[in-house]
């Protein structure tokens, strides 16, 4: 049983090419499977999707049980936030019938793309791209997650009860067109629990939005380690390190 315990734990932080195949595997699996929750947040439940999320629910029983055997520190691990989001998922796929109407939960599944400290190194060591934007990629997937969550709740609560709301196209463009306060008043949310969603996106989704959207076009930080003190996060037109002093070289394109 050790001998499995290795091989699993390899997989997930080993080194070797097998491993970082093994990784990149899942990274494109997730990536599968979003997609797949977002198209099957737009239609009713079918025999076919049904089969579809109980084999989902499956594999990521499988991948959370693996995590959680190799994992040394297990009571910590059960209390970072990507785990419950993990059992989120899962019980949606499980119970569909129960909780389709937080089916839209699902995309959170989004955030665990690149989240894997191991994910990151490979990705850093083969791509030269990645390694100079990497906060840029993670803004664009944390503003994608972000847009889709908000859509699919709008979605879930509204299409039953709004007819102005009958595509996720509709809840789409209603979502793009607040978030962006452009606020064409074509759509609208009429019940009371539309108006609160409304509120709620207005109030706190606006401001999250615009700060995705700045970290997407003006990154607050540069990635450069100082040789003295090993900070890795700069202004980009530092000259000294923040925390030492020492003289920064930060590589530039001129602008």
């Amino acid at each position: 049983m050790s001998k499995l315990k290795n091989k699993i734990d390899n997989l997930y932080n080993g080194s070797s090419r097998q491993a970082v195949h093994f990784r990149y595997g899942l990274v494109a699996f997730d990536v599968t499977t979003i997609t797949f929750f977002i198209v099957t947040s737009m239609v009713e439940i079918s025999p076919v999707i049904l089969a579809l999320d109980f084999t989902l629910a499956a594999i990521l029983s499988m991948d959370f049980l693996a995590r959680l055997w190799i994992e040394k520190k297990r009571l910590a691990h059960m209390m970072h936030l990507m785990t419950w989001i993990d059992l989120i998922v899962i019980f949606t796929l499980l119970a569909p019938v129960l909780t389709g109407n937080f089916a839209f939960l699902r995309v959170m599944r989004a955030l665990r793309l690149l989240r894997s400290y191991h994910v990151l190194k490979d990705l850093r060591r083969e791509f030269r791209f990645f390694a100079n934007n990497e906060d840029l990629i993670h803004s664009i997937i944390s503003l994608f997650v972000f847009i889709f969550f908000i859509t699919a709740l709008v979605y879930v609560m509204e299409v039953r009860v709004n007819p102005e709301i009958s595509t996720y196209m509709d809840a789409l463009y209603f979502t793009i067109a607040t978030l962006t306060t452009t606020g064409f008043g074509d759509i609208t949310l009429h019940d009371p629990m539309g108006r609160a969603l409304s509120v709620g996106i207005m109030v706190f989704g606006v401001a999250l939005f615009l700060r995705l959207v700045q970290t997407i076009f003006h990154p607050a930080k540069v990635r450069h380690t100082c040789s003295t003190c090993g900070l890795k996060r700069h202004d980009p037109d530092a000259v000294h390190c923040k925390h030492c002093g020492q003289i920064m070289h930060i590589e530039t394109d001129g602008s």
